[in-house]
C-alpha cells in the first residue's frame, strides 16, 4: 500500500547578528506521522500563495503543529501583554496554509497554537490569557514542569473517546491561550476539568478535521496520545472509514 504523504508546517526564527534566519520542526511530529505509517513532509514558510497550492496537490493531509502564541492583532484585537506572537513570517504563512487547507477540506490534525489557528480561520476566536479570561481555570501551564499535564472529559462519540475510552485521562499542558468561541461546524470533544475546551472535530460530512489543545507528539506523551496519529493515518488509508461519518467521503 503507498503511504499517505502529510504536510507539517514549520517553525521559523528571524536572523540576528549572530545566525542566519531558520525553520525548524519538534522531532516528535514527525517520528509519530511516521510511526502512524505516513510519510512526513515538512513545509517552509514560503510567501509565494501560488505555491501553496501546488504543494497541498501532493499532499494527503496536514499536521498543523503548535509553537508561539497567534498575534490577536492579526484577527482585529489589541495585544495582551502576555501573548508573545510567533515569527510574523511562521503566522502569515500558517494562515494562508490554513485558509486553503479549509477550502480544499484536506484532512487535518491540529496541535496546540495549530488548533487555535485553525478554529479562528474557521471563524472562532480565542482566550488570551487563561489566569485573567478564567481566572478559575486550573493550571494549564507550568514554566517550571514541561510535562506538566492534567485531566480530560471526553465525548465517548468522537474519535478523541474512541482513543482514550473510559477510565482517568491526563494529557501534556502547556498553554495560556485557548479556544473560547466554537468556529460553526465544528463540536468540542474533549475538556479539562474546569470546563477549558482541549479538543475539537468537525460536524462536516465532507471533512475530516480534528484539534487538540494538548500535544500527543511530546516526549511525555502516553502510548495513548500516539493513537491520535494512528487513527488520523486510518482516515487516509481508509481503514478507520466505518468507525466516523466523515471518514467514508474522505476514503471515497
Amino acid at each position: 500500500m503507498t503511504k499517505p504523504i502529510i504536510g507539517i508546517n514549520a517553525d521559523f526564527r528571524a536572523a540576528t547578528h549572530s545566525q542566519p534566519a531558520f525553520s525548524f520542526v519538534a522531532a516528535g511530529y514527525y517520528d509519530a506521522i511516521a510511526r502512524a505509517g505516513a510519510i512526513p513532509v515538512v513545509l517552509a514558510p514560503l510567501a509565494d500563495e501560488a505555491g501553496i497550492g501546488q504543494l497541498l496537490d501532493h499532499l494527503d493531509g496536514c499536521v498543523l503543529i503548535g509553537g508561539g502564541d497567534l498575534d490577536p492583532r492579526n484577527d482585529g484585537f489589541m495585544l495582551h501583554p502576555s501573548v508573545k506572537p510567533m515569527e510574523a513570517r511562521r503566522e502569515r504563512f500558517d494562515r494562508r496554509l490554513t485558509h486553503e487547507i479549509v477550502e480544499r477540506r484536506l484532512p487535518v490534525l491540529a496541535i496546540g497554537a495549530g488548533m487555535q489557528l485553525l478554529n479562528v480561520v474557521c471563524g472562532g476566536n480565542l482566550f488570551l490569557h487563561l489566569p485573567e479570561d478564567l481566572p478559575d481555570a486550573l493550571p494549564h501551564r507550568d514554566a517550571q514542569d514541561p510535562a506538566h499535564r492534567h485531566s480530560l472529559v471526553i465525548a465517548a462519540d468522537s474519535l478523541i473517546g474512541r482513543v482514550y475510552g473510559e477510565g482517568e485521562i491526563r494529557v501534556t499542558s502547556r498553554h495560556h491561550m485557548a479556544i473560547d468561541e466554537v468556529a460553526q461546524g465544528f463540536r468540542v470533544t474533549a475538556r479539562c476539568q474546569d470546563g477549558v475546551i482541549e479538543a475539537i472535530e468537525s460536524e462536516m460530512i465532507d471533512w475530516f478535521a480534528i484539534g487538540t489543545q494538548f500535544h500527543p507528539e511530546c516526549p511525555y506523551a502516553s502510548a495513548l496520545d500516539c493513537r491520535i496519529f494512528e487513527e488520523f493515518i486510518e482516515v487516509l488509508t481508509g481503514t478507520g472509514a466505518a468507525a466516523h461519518p466523515a471518514l467514508a467521503t474522505v476514503a471515497a
